[in-house]
């Protein structure tokens, strides 16, 4: 049995539990074949919008990070407390402006100059790999590179979607997601490339030859007025049980954000969080900065709203 040391916290590979502490959850593994059933899929009605748009960004191939977080701390050099990866824009960081950001270079095919980014994911205890890739909040070990990320944009099962306004942001996911005790999580997955019908708000094992997925669902019922919120979230929500969204607000394009790792056989991983939230993978979180010019959102509305599978 392998034991990793982080600020005093013990991790206990493959026990699923930190800690020695019974009570110390923050960070735990459960075998996906164990998890819970992936929640049903809506059904469409015939209002629909069932098309997609997928952007091909790579998958961060330049090596694109920094701790920064434009959309919660702009302005602050290091304010996240752990390390980003990013496709789309690459100039995103701290002191990025909206018109810095217009005027910037992207990775993604097709000229979509948005911002997509989620805290890295590294391997724990890697002598072999992780020297000088350590970081002064708790976070350590060899980053690990994604090996595909998926960005799709997604209709609503009751009602065409309208555009996103430019220069939007919101976020996924709830970087605090442990520390707050699981505020903000209901729409936090991970799962395995086979065995999508299990997903689970822990780190998965997956089988040999499987590899970790991370899935982020944005809200996507907009309330027509604001690019960001006090709070960053509030400005935007997810729809009901039902698909529809609640009263005062308008369905944008849903931001479906997939993430996959080839993990080392038998390696424990962890993602970068705040030193309060110890590397849970309850404190998972993506965040998205629209800068497509209008004519390209209008675009991908279209195909949306068209029913078309769609290619940026």
């Amino acid at each position: 049995m392998r034991r990793f040391a982080w600020l005093g916290i013990v991790v206990v590979a493959g026990c699923g539990v930190l800690g020695d502490d019974p009570g110390d959850k923050a960070i735990r593994y459960v075998a996906i074949a164990e998890a819970p059933a992936a929640p049903a899929v809506v059904t469409p009605t015939a209002d629909a919008s069932t098309g997609t748009w997928q952007v091909d960004c790579g998958r961060n191939e330049s090596g694109i990070r920094n701790s920064d977080n434009l959309v919660v701390n702009p302005g602050v050099i290091g304010a996240a407390h752990h390390l980003h990866d990013y496709v789309g824009n690459v100039s995103t960081n701290a002191f990025s402006t909206d018109q810095s950001l217009a005027a910037a270079k992207t990775t993604c095919r097709g000229g979509d100059k948005s911002s997509y980014y989620w805290p890295v994911l590294r391997v724990p205890g890697d002598s072999d790999h992780d020297a000088g890739e350590h970081d002064a909040h708790g976070n350590e070990g060899r980053v690990l590179p994604p090996a595909a990320v998926t960005i799709e944009f997604r209709g609503n099962p009751v009602s065409d979607v309208v555009p996103m306004p430019e220069f939007l942001r919101t976020a996924a996911g709830n970087a605090h997601g442990f520390s707050q005790g699981g505020r903000n999580t209901g729409h936090l997955q991970w799962t395995c490339s086979g065995a999508r019908d299990h997903v689970t708000k822990d780190y998965p094992r997956c089988p040999d030859g499987q590899q970790v997925v991370r899935v982020f669902d944005f809200p996507s019922c907009w309330n027509g007025k604001s690019l960001d919120s006090p709070d960053h979230s509030s400005h935007l929500v997810f729809p009901t049980a039902a698909g529809a969204c609640p009263p005062a607000t308008f369905p944008v394009p849903q931001l479906h954000l997939e993430i996959a790792y080839t993990v080392p056989k038998g390696a424990d991983f962890t993602i970068d969080t705040f030193p309060e939230d110890g590397r849970s993978a309850l404190a998972d979180h993506s965040h998205f900065i629209n800068v497509m010019q209008p004519a390209q959102m209008d675009r991908l509305v279209a195909c949306i709203n068209e029913n078309r599978r769609c290619t940026a």
